[in-house]
């Protein structure tokens, strides 16, 4: 491992997770000190212990714990939850840190306590993770990074990095990458930013994203472009978060019209998942909103024979929002646009606006869009 840059002193959040690994540490071996089986309380993380709390805007973790204690039976995993704080705690202080794959293998000199599959490693990572949420702290805290970077970003930002090997500060301008754009880190804590953008706008596909760039709609717009690429990585997620926190930028989201991109991608980005609800509170954008595609836009916007049926899943999956979704059950105005695509029984993709040119979306679609943001769904 490398060791840290002299003079780039270790940060508040470095040592807090120093200090949370080191307190635990030191509670096991009291208790084995004192002939009792040590012990490791963790959040427990299932839809049953989430709540969804319309004033904070997301997904959050109840108060329900559990206890992993030192028996015959779970002796392996409290001894792999014990290597792993040891292996975050070691990446802290050279400043290293290590893919969620990397664990896995590095479990293989671990003796008898290795992974025999990643989900194993995965899920004693999830369970450290919400440990360290309950003191702020996150996965990304913890050193413990994703195999997947985030999206693309271009428009009117000026990214803030720094040189891994001195700690020099490195500008990035998003406005002049040519034909190309700026990829989000997989971990984002370190970077600040500059811009004089009024919104950001994030979008769901990266053929979108290329077309608004090649045409530098961000320009015309005054705002910054963020291609989610499907459903947001965390990193995408942290971006968005960070950046519009720091310059209290709206947040405005592109996407398809269909059930999936409405209660999968949307609403990840929005308000987090009920698995990830330990960790919601920082990746989670709850002063998103949607701009579009919305199902009253196919009527509004002459979209009707541009559309595709809903298949079985659709038609399921809304049905599951409709029922069972705390976020969409809490917007009426959700539940009232969801009952009116089940009703068209139609869905339809951002490219489907293409059917009045390719530059519509640019020209006419997204403008009249932006001129009423009010409008939008929450």
């Amino acid at each position: 491992m490398t060791q840290i840059v002299p003079g780039n002193a270790p940060s508040e959040l470095d040592r807090k997770t120093i200090a949370l690994i080191d307190s635990i540490a030191r509670a096991v071996r009291a208790s084995i000190a004192a002939g009792r089986l040590p012990e490791i309380r963790l959040p427990v993380r299932s839809l049953d212990n989430v709540t969804y709390d319309e004033a904070k805007g997301y997904f959050e973790l109840g108060g329900a714990s559990k206890l992993r204690t030192l028996t015959m039976t779970t002796a392996r995993s409290f001894a792999q939850t014990l290597r792993m704080m040891a292996l975050s705690r070691g990446m802290v202080v050279h400043d290293d840190f290590a893919t969620k794959r990397e664990v896995y293998y590095i479990s293989k000199n671990w003796g008898d306590c290795r992974f025999d599959e990643q989900a194993e490693s995965d899920a004693i990572m999830d369970d450290i993770e919400a440990t360290a949420s309950v003191e702020g702290l996150s996965r990304e805290q913890l050193r413990f990074y994703p195999e997947a970077h985030g999206g693309s970003v271009a428009g009117r930002l000026t990214v803030i990095d720094r040189a891994s090997d001195a700690g020099e500060a490195i500008e990035i301008d998003c406005a002049r990458l040519g034909s190309g754009a700026y990829g989000i880190p997989h971990s984002v804590e370190h970077l600040s930013f500059r811009t004089d953008a009024r919104f950001i706008l994030a979008i769901e596909t990266g053929g979108m994203f290329q077309r608004l760039n090649k045409h530098r709609f961000w320009d015309a717009a005054q705002c910054i472009i963020v291609e989610m690429g499907g459903v947001p990585t965390r990193a995408t997620r942290r971006f968005v978060r960070l950046l519009s926190d720091q310059h209290e930028l709206p947040v405005y989201c592109f996407v398809d019209c269909d059930p999936y991109g409405f209660t999968n991608i949307y609403r990840t980005l929005k308000v987090g998942s009920g698995n990830a609800a330990h960790v919601n509170r920082f990746l989670c954008v709850p002063q998103a909103r949607f701009l579009g595609v919305t199902p009253q836009d196919i009527l509004d916007f002459g979209l009707e024979d541009a559309t595709h049926p809903l298949s079985p899943t659709d038609i399921k999956r809304a049905e599951d929002a409709l029922e069972n979704d705390p976020f969409i059950k809490a917007n009426p105005a959700w539940v009232a646009a969801i009952r009116q695509q089940l009703a068209m029984g139609v869905r339809a993709e951002q490219q489907a606006l293409a059917k009045w040119g390719l530059n519509y979306v640019i020209k006419d679609y997204l403008p009249k869009k932006l001129a009423d943001p009010a409008g939008f769904l929450p």
